[in-house]
């Protein structure tokens, strides 16, 4: 692989890693619930670099499920604590 895409997957690597943290950590489940659809973004991107790394177009396929699965989630919780769902203030 070429030194871009390694640089670029050991840097979203690490931000996966932080948010990951941020996700068991968060003070409060609406930060929980953007670091979930954080975690999705960056899920999404790693995919994205692997598909042009590998060439293979199937891969981009798997990109946009794992992308509408993270935004349907957070419209799910954000509709969970709109209606007054449990907050850990």
């Amino acid at each position: 692989m070429s030194t871009v895409v390694l640089i670029s997957l050991a840097v979203m690597a690490f931000a996966l890693c932080l948010t990951f943290i941020r996700l068991f950590r968060g003070p409060s489940l609406p930060d929980r619930v953007v670091a979930l659809e954080l975690f999705s973004s960056i899920l999404v991107g790693i995919i994205g670099v692997v598909a042009i790394a590998a060439d293979v177009a199937l891969l981009l396929d798997v990109a946009i499920v794992v992308a509408l699965m993270g935004f349907m989630a957070t419209i799910g919780f954000a509709r969970f604590l709109e209606r007054g769902g449990p907050r850990d203030d």
